[in-house]
């Protein structure tokens, strides 16, 4: 017999004015679940988690806890200013009858390196939201409510934070941008789409593929009334669907700018970087020699070289504080290193996003915020009505006229965005671009950033946006030291992590001493079947891609239904087969295509 659930909603209801947030929601939460939250931005998610939290009363609907139930809850923004220190704030979260359990603060101090006698108001975004985590946690609660946990983190520390939640008894409800991390975390899904409530029994790995499902149920279902399909769910299955056509063509390019990357970083290696080399001096964009930059003692950057050429997509990773701004104001002279020399390419436009340096006019429209005068605004080369423009970044048309102090975080995030593309560039540097951004954003950015025809460097700790859209990425490992990998940041990743250690190579020393003959073997490669698979599933793909279209074809006939029903449910099973199948040799093709390049790499 099933367990009873710890919490439940059921029939819940909220509305702010005349926006209704969500509607007749059931929700119920089990001991030991691990729940993704997610839909688009101002869909409800933070809302929803406030009220699980207690925060927020719903307008109605009725709520059920199990007694003596904790529910510890961290939101994306938390105000920490009133707490000295960070151990402050970490023991804050302790109730007063257990202020004898300061041991626990302790070991999570120790577990996500905090820096406890930090003060609060001078700790970076990193550390002050460590410590948030730390609060959550430190009282072992039933429920761990996280909106947005990963922001600010770094990688090494995301990694932990994983390892806490799948250790963790008790049930976890996160709501995160960050593909890998859900995927890495959850067991379960709750979708908050258009006030409505839907649920998966998975974790976020399979959102996409489920979410396909109910999309294109919804359209049957639209059929069958024949109605016309509502404009909402018409883009968000486009948006699907297209994501997904998009997604084999997108990868064989990246795969492509790697290798031209790996031949660059080969060359720069064997190179005097003094030598003029026609290609490379048509094409730079930063030349970096020998950089070195210390702060104090302590060294940040120790003799680095680097070229960038145009059209790359370079990602910069690391711990944080381990300067990683620091290398993009060197990279972009901003900052002078104290040896080695930066040079700049000519005719360079540079556009700059940095989250906390755009400031956004709460007074102002959308509209005027992008064009001041007129209705048009000059994008990437030709002009594009405000209003368009605007539709490109997932704002309706209505909200062209709304002052931007009426948006939610994640959508002035959207619009800061919006703002800095706008400007004409050809070299884009992104800082933490990512954070606070809902799905559909993060794959609306990942578009433009794949169609932009300059060069990139990107500062992000998420590593899924980053395995989607960088030709290669710098490694800051903390001590100064730098590596650059042309590939994704999980291929750096496996490579790092394969790395032998002293312990090994002293190993192999000793076996060598004592005449141990290693075993040959014959180089990895495909096999025929593999090499067999990457010359046919293209064709294969394009012929399922013209059937899946002659089949949309035909149910787009507004009376088939009426005229003959069997052969609409025909049709409409026959095409999500079709669907299946292709996203399978997709990804088949993909995996393929992934495994060859490895096998490049390793030779």
């Amino acid at each position: 017999m099933a367990e009873p659930p710890i919490y439940a909603l059921k029939n819940i209801s909220l509305a702010f004015g005349t926006n209704q947030l969500f509607k007749d929601v059931e929700l119920y939460i089990n001991k030991g679940d691990k729940i993704s939250l997610v839909g688009r931005n101002g869909s409800g998610k933070s809302t929803l988690l406030k009220v699980i939290a207690g925060i927020i009363e719903p307008d109605n609907g009725e709520i059920f806890i199990q007694p003596g139930i904790k529910i510890s809850y961290m939101p994306q923004e938390p105000d920490l200013d009133a707490f000295p220190t960070l151990r402050d704030v970490i023991l804050a979260g302790l109730p007063k009858n257990e202020s004898s359990q300061e041991y626990r603060a302790d070991m999570l101090i120790e577990q996500l390196h905090i820096l406890d006698k930090q003060p609060t108001k001078s700790a970076s975004g990193g550390e002050r939201r460590k410590a948030s985590l730390a609060q959550a946690l430190i009282n072992e609660p039933d429920i761990l409510l996280l909106d947005e946990p990963t922001n600010h983190l770094d990688i090494a520390t995301i990694e932990t934070l994983e390892k806490i939640i799948a250790g963790f008894n008790g049930a976890v409800i996160l709501i995160s941008h960050d593909r890998m991390f859900l995927n890495n975390t959850s067991s379960a899904t709750f979708w908050l789409d258009r006030g409505k409530m839907h649920r998966n029994n998975k974790g976020f790995k399979f959102f996409e593929e489920w979410q396909e499902q109910i999309i294109n149920q919804e359209i049957i279902e639209q059929h069958n009334l024949n109605k016309k399909i509502e404009e909402e769910t018409e883009w968000l299955h486009k948006g699907v669907t297209a994501r997904r056509k998009r997604n084999m063509g997108r990868l064989r390019k990246l795969q492509q700018l790697r290798i031209e990357r790996r031949e660059q970083i080969k060359q720069i290696g064997n190179i005097n970087l003094n030598i003029e080399e026609g290609d490379f001096r048509s094409k730079l964009v930063i030349e970096a020699k020998h950089i070195s930059k210390a702060f104090g003692e302590r060294e940040i950057i120790k003799d680095f070289s680097t070229r960038v050429i145009r059209g790359n997509k370079i990602g910069i990773v690391g711990p944080n504080g381990a300067g990683k701004t620091t290398l993009i104001k060197l990279l972009t002279k901003r900052l002078e290193p104290d040896s080695g020399f930066v040079r700049i390419g000519k005719n360079l436009q540079e556009a700059y996003f940095d989250q906390n340096r755009i400031s956004l006019n709460l007074k102002k429209t959308l509209w005027q915020t992008l064009c001041d005068k007129g209705d048009h605004i000059y994008v990437q080369g030709k002009y594009r009505h405000v209003v368009a423009y605007l539709k490109d970044f997932l704002f309706k048309p209505e909200q062209a006229n709304c002052p931007v102090g009426a948006l939610s975080g994640g959508e002035k995030n959207r619009l800061m965005l919006a703002v800095a593309l706008a400007q004409p560039s050809n070299f884009l540097v992104l800082d933490e671009p990512t954070n606070d951004l809902d799905m559909d954003t993060l794959d609306l950015l990942q578009e433009v950033l794949d169609d932009y025809e300059g060069t990139i460097l990107i500062v992000s700790h998420d590593r899924d946006f980053l395995d989607r859209v960088v030709t290669s990425v710098i490694y800051m490992k903390g001590d100064g030291t730098l590596y650059e990998h042309a590939g994704s940041y999980s291929e750096l990743l496996e490579k790092l992590k394969n790395t032998p250690s002293s312990k090994d190579e002293n190993k192999r020393a000793e076996k060598n001493d004592k005449k141990i003959t290693p075993r040959t073997s014959s180089s990895r490669k495909l096999s025929y079947n593999q090499q067999r698979l990457l010359e046919v599933l293209p064709a294969e793909i394009e012929k399922l891609q013209q059937e899946i279209v002659d089949i949309e074809t035909s149910l787009a006939d507004a009376d088939l239904y009426s005229r003959n029903p069997d052969e609409f449910n025909r049709l409409s099973t026959l095409l999500l087969d079709k669907q299946k199948s292709k996203e399978d040799k997709e990804n088949q093709w993909l995996e393929i295509q992934i495994e060859k390049e490895k096998l490049e790499i390793s030779q």
